[in-house]
């Protein structure tokens, strides 16, 4: 008994870390500690970007890539996985400041990293991963070009009294505004962007937003550009790591910020486990989902203590770890060990950094979230998926992250069983069976004659409460009552409780009207759902076949007698 509770338990919970460590190597240490250190000079710039776009400081961008990169890299269930701050978290986590104050933020956060261990240890690495495409596609692309709209203000060095919150009042601010223009910043700005783009074809090494950061930031400094800077909009950066405060969590504010809670561990989990996909493709390994939700859930539990922001996997600097050489969490742990070094060290020079380069950064990191790409191919599917996406996309732009996934999801959903419901049906079968008509039965060698007095319903598809009334519709073609009717279910694979409640009541409309009741083919997942709500008991052992044969001779013995 013990033994198998313990098995559970590593099935549920088991860090990567423990596997690999067991034959880590000098050599795979030095790629490990390479690849770390170059994946935390590629985060830093990306770290202090998220945390000024979320509506916090800078540092407490730093603070949650060191805090959430370590915690994941210890503890999840992926090998390469970098956890950090994403410009997923933007407009949620901004949204929640704006709303809430940092406190609620604190708060939301680590009612997320709550949901997110529950996630794992109720075992739904596994279904997470299955969320509908167009619904990450729409939010995905609503959320870079949510991004990309609050970047325009910084990006063209525009002179505004306050930045409207609202999509398009905003934009409409930027078109009332444009002519104060600043051409020092868009051309800080656009080279940022060029440097991204282009200048790993010069040097894959060091990486393009640093090249970028170094030269504007020099270049702002010596020549005196009237641009905004970090430190002339936040001033100088903490270069410490703060004392962790446990939030304070009344009934209240558990119950106002829960909805914005679950929005976080969803898009947490969701990031997370799609990055640990695209990994596990690079590198040919499988990750532990659920030990990396348990991961994740921790991480945000333990990053909000330090100030820090939500935090989830990062693809492009988990792809940067992978193509660096780096193949254990260690690589990971190096990362978050290195940024901690240069908050340390260097942070009191990060003020010098102008806010055009950080816009240029982050209109990068909206394009490449865009999905431009996959948002176009999607229209040529049906137009239930291109209804999602649009909703999803425009929800996300309009109101916010929560309403666009909660209402994408239940119209996903709403969808899906439509389309299943129709794919499902009750057919009525008159004369004869024809030989090898079978799926889970055993194939029938030669045609089986319909006798007298009996007919046969078959029913095609999953029965579950989409099908509910098929039973009705069925009998309309029956002109008169048989005296034995026999269901053929080979093509059932379940049946929800519906649908069990609409077979049970079926079957006492036959028996009041003297007709027997015949069940055939009906799969063992079927006959246990059949047996738990007691309907097996109620038709009777005698009356269920795992074949049409069987219940063809038994429907003859009963006409006749």
């Amino acid at each position: 008994m013990l033994k198998s509770v313990h098995m559970l338990k590593s099935e549920i919970f088991h860090p990567e870390l423990l596997s690999t460590i067991k034959t880590y190597s000098r050599k795979q240490l030095l790629q490990d500690v390479i690849a770390g250190i170059i994946v935390g000079i590629v985060a830093l710039p990306l770290a202090i970007a998220f945390g000024i776009a979320s509506g916090v400081t800078p540092e407490k961008g730093i603070v949650t890539a060191i805090v959430a990169g370590f915690v994941i890299s210890l503890l999840g269930g992926s090998r390469v996985q970098i956890g950090g701050p994403t410009g997923a978290f933007i407009v949620i986590v901004a949204g929640v400041v704006n709303s809430y104050g940092l406190s609620g933020l604190m708060i939301a956060t680590f009612l997320a990293g709550i949901l997110l261990i529950i996630m794992g240890l109720l075992k739904l690495g596994d279904v997470i991963k299955f969320m509908p495409y167009p619904v990450i596609v729409g939010f995905t692309s609503g959320i870079a070009l949510v991004i990309f709209s609050t970047q325009v203000k910084d990006f063209f060095g525009l002179t505004m009294p306050e930045t409207p919150v609202e999509f398009h009042e905003k934009w409409a601010a930027y078109f009332r505004h444009f002519s104060s223009l600043n051409l020092h910043a868009t051309g800080i700005a656009l080279f940022t962007v060029l440097a991204s783009l282009f200048w790993a074809k010069v040097n894959k090494l060091i990486p393009g937003t640093l090249i970028a950061i170094i030269v504007t930031t020099a270049l702002v400094a010596i020549f005196n550009m009237p641009v905004e800077t970090i430190g002339s909009r936040f001033g100088s950066i903490d270069a410490h790591m703060p004392t962790p405060t446990v939030p304070a969590i009344d009934f209240a504010s558990f119950r106002r910020l829960l909805p914005v809670a679950f929005t976080i561990a969803m898009l947490g989990a969701i990031e997370s486990l799609l990055s640990a996909m695209v990994a596990d493709g690079a590198i040919g390994a499988k990750h532990r989902s659920n030990t990396e939700l348990i991961a994740q859930g921790v991480a945000n539990m333990v990053t909000p203590l330090f100030g820090g922001i939500p935090a989830t996997g990062a693809i492009a600097r988990t792809m940067t770890n992978i193509k660096n050489g780096g193949r254990t969490p260690i690589a990971g742990i190096v990362h978050a060990v290195a940024l901690l070094l240069i908050l340390l060290i260097f942070a009191k020079w990060a003020k010098l950094i102008p806010m055009p380069c950080l816009a240029g950064i982050l209109v990068v990191v909206a394009y490449n979230m865009s999905e431009w790409r996959s948002f176009v191919g999607l229209f040529r599917n049906s137009r239930s998926e291109v209804t999602v996406l649009l909703t999803t996309f425009l929800l996300t732009v309009i109101f916010d992250l929560t309403i666009a996934i909660e209402v994408g999801l239940i119209l996903a959903l709403f969808l899906f069983v439509r389309r299943i419901s129709k794919a499902t049906g009750i057919q009525v079968i008159k004369e004869k069976i024809a030989p090898g008509e079978s799926e889970q039965e055993v194939l029938t060698e030669e045609a089986l004659s319909i006798p007298k007095g009996v007919d046969v319903f078959e029913i095609d598809g999953p029965f579950f409460f989409g099908v509910a009334n098929r039973f009705e519709e069925a009998q309309k073609q029956v002109v008169r009552p048989p005296k034995v009717r026999i269901i053929r279910m080979r093509k059932v694979p379940f049946m929800d409780s519906t649908g069990l409640r609409n077979l049970r009541s079926f079957y006492r409309k036959c028996r009041g009207e003297k007709i027997h009741i015949l069940l055939s083919g009906v799969n063992p997942s079927v006959e246990n759902s059949l047996k738990t709500d007691g309907l097996y008991d109620l038709i009777g052992a005698n009356n269920v076949f795992d074949h049409i044969s069987k219940a063809m001779k038994r429907a003859e013995e009963i006409v006749k007698n």
